[in-house]
């Protein structure tokens, strides 16, 4: 395998033990042990599986997981955090997407083009910033040759007279990339040369969910449709973007951007599923209606291992990660086909979340938060403090309304605090530099009226 950067920081990243993948998913989730022990050994496993030789390491399928659990108990981020903590190409769909009106059968490999859309994207953008240092520095060279081009001097070389021509030249050019650097010169016009698209991209229709190919003509035969420019006038910070990104589409190698974009996709792509449980069926007392179990069939080859035609080549699924999870209220796991069923051999149990975790939630996690409010206010110059008494009461109010109303986990802390915090985020402007204490009384003053109008709370927390 060719080393790259985004593959090597790939399997560096893989390379984390189970427990440390634990330990940095606690930073952001509260509890769920069972689940992040799940997926830790979930990822483990696909290292374990690059060091083993090919032909062994073909027929080692992933181990899919499906979490079962209500909304809000952290299901999709501990899939997303396991996606950036490794750098993995991840995409969250939900599976009753594909039973709506208009569905069209064999849909379902649009989520491995999207897939494999976003794997392109990271990979672009990483070597972009590779690059960037260059490219800026050869838009700036342009951008000065266009404001202080070079003086035709008709001295010489070697001559007195011409060196202190071409030494002043260079002094009053650095003066010029030093206004220029500053922003001094960033609403001065310069006329700069554009590309002008005279081809269309010819629209591919395919059966597998019209999805758009893209093909243009003008990138298939580049010699017999040369790119065509015209001159046009723009401020220099409106040029400075244009070139740069003229600079990056041409120093960056698109082939290889798309080798190792699929190369990602294949072996460490995760699909997140979300409401699996609304295509297992069985409302009621019934089984799965048709659309519901044809939705299941579709995902099947997917999920087995199958080739996905995509713009950028052949996809194949074998070693892609599926991640389903569903509250499953109404159905069961056991609803599911079982041919699907056995393509999620992990299950856990995700645990209903009270008042003793929304503490913890509210405090514990690198991004709580109370310590976001805080960050934000902070850039207008206020300092808010949250008492414990607070905390403990917005924990016990969140929880109490999620029993009285539906229960939508750790989401409702957002919703409450959002709440708490509409005051002082309206009027923070004109409290710079003041420190605001909310504390119990605080909390009270502002929600209790609400929480006990349980009409009231329906529609407001």
């Amino acid at each position: 395998m060719k080393n790259n950067g985004y593959i090597d920081l790939y399997y560096k990243r893989q390379e984390l033990t189970p427990k440390e993948i634990v330990e940095e998913l606690d930073k952001y989730i509260v509890g769920q042990a069972d689940a992040k022990k799940a997926v830790a050994i979930a990822l483990r496993n696909r290292y374990r599986r690059k060091l083993l030789p090919k032909d062994i390491a073909d027929d080692i399928a992933p181990k899919n997981i499906l979490m079962i659990g209500p909304t809000g108990v952290g299901k999709t981020e501990i899939a997303r955090r396991l996606a950036k903590l490794t750098s993995s190409p991840f995409l969250k769909i939900e599976a009753s997407k594909f039973t709506e009106v208009g569905y069209v059968g064999r849909d379902v490999e649009t989520m491995i083009r999207d897939l494999t859309e976003i794997a392109v994207d990271m990979v672009k953008s990483q070597k972009i910033k590779e690059i960037k240092n260059k490219a800026e520095h050869k838009v700036e060279e342009k951008l000065l040759d266009i404001l202080f081009p070079p003086p035709k001097f008709v001295a010489e070389e070697g001559n007195e007279e011409y060196e202190n021509k071409v030494e002043r030249w260079k002094r009053t050019r650095e003066k010029w990339r030093e206004k220029l650097r500053k922003g001094d010169l960033d609403q001065r016009k310069v006329e700069i040369e554009v590309s002008e698209k005279s081809i269309k991209p010819l629209e591919i229709f395919s059966n597998a969910g019209l999805e758009e190919i893209g093909i243009s003509i003008q990138g298939i035969f580049p010699d017999m449709f040369p790119k065509k420019t015209k001159k046009k006038t723009m401020t220099i910070s409106e040029a400075k973007k244009y070139l740069l990104e003229e600079e990056e589409k041409s120093m960056i190698d698109m082939d290889e951007v798309i080798k190792i974009a699929l190369e990602l996709v294949e072996q460490t792509g995760i699909i997140f599923l979300d409401e699996i449980d609304k295509i297992a069926g069985r409302e009621g007392g019934r089984g799965p209606d048709v659309s519901r179990e044809g939705v299941q069939r579709d995902l099947l080859p997917l999920i087995e291992g199958t080739s996905v035609y995509t713009k950028y080549g052949i996809v194949k699924t074998d070693h892609i990660l599926f991640i389903g999870a569903g509250a499953f209220h109404v159905s069961k796991p056991s609803d599911l086909i079982p041919e699907l069923q056995g393509r999620f051999p992990i299950r856990v149990e995700l645990h209903p979340l009270g008042e003793e975790e929304f503490v913890r939630i509210l405090t514990e996690p690198k991004n709580a938060l109370t310590k976001q409010y805080i960050a934000l206010m902070k850039t207008e110059e206020v300092e808010v403090e949250f008492k414990d008494e607070a905390i403990h009461e917005i924990a016990k109010l969140a929880e109490k309304v999620n029993q009285a109303t539906e229960n939508i986990g750790a989401r409702r802390l957002h919703t409450i605090i959002e709440k708490v915090m509409e005051e002082i985020s309206f009027n923070a402007p004109e409290l710079k530099g003041r420190k605001i204490v909310i504390d119990k009384k605080y909390i009270d003053e502002r929600l209790n009226n609400i929480v006990e109008d349980q009409d009231l709370s329906k529609y407001i927390l």
